[in-house]
């Protein structure tokens, strides 16, 4: 099973993510608290994010969360898609605050130690 190096835009972050795990999954193995996780199938749109580079393939999302525009522009929920090669990505939507404000704290912390 191939493993794919996603990278979220917004922290520079990257993680491992093999094409048999959602990207949801594979950014719940960076072990910090603070990436919300909804409903898991795709039915409450929390894990929003927009595919800037790479390919996937995607689950059915719910049409209330994610139109058909949103899909052709790469606006996708995270619960609902897999990689098919490196992706670069950038959190949208209600995961946004948490996900970048958790690494901002952690930024200042280190910075503070130095």
């Amino acid at each position: 099973m191939p493993k794919f190096d996603i990278r979220i835009e917004d922290t520079d972050e990257h993680y491992p993510c093999t094409d048999t795990r959602s990207l949801l999954e594979g950014m719940e193995s960076l072990g910090r608290r603070g990436i919300p996780v909804g409903c898991r199938n795709g039915g409450c749109g929390v894990c929003k994010v927009q595919i800037k580079v790479g390919s996937y393939t995607s689950r059915v999302m719910s049409r209330a969360h994610v139109s058909v525009e949103d899909e052709q522009q790469g606006r996708v929920l995270a619960c609902r898609v897999r990689p098919a090669s490196d992706i670069s990505l950038a959190v949208i939507g209600k995961m946004k605050k948490s996900v970048c404000a958790v690494t901002a704290t952690a930024a200042a912390e280190t910075k503070a130690h130095f």
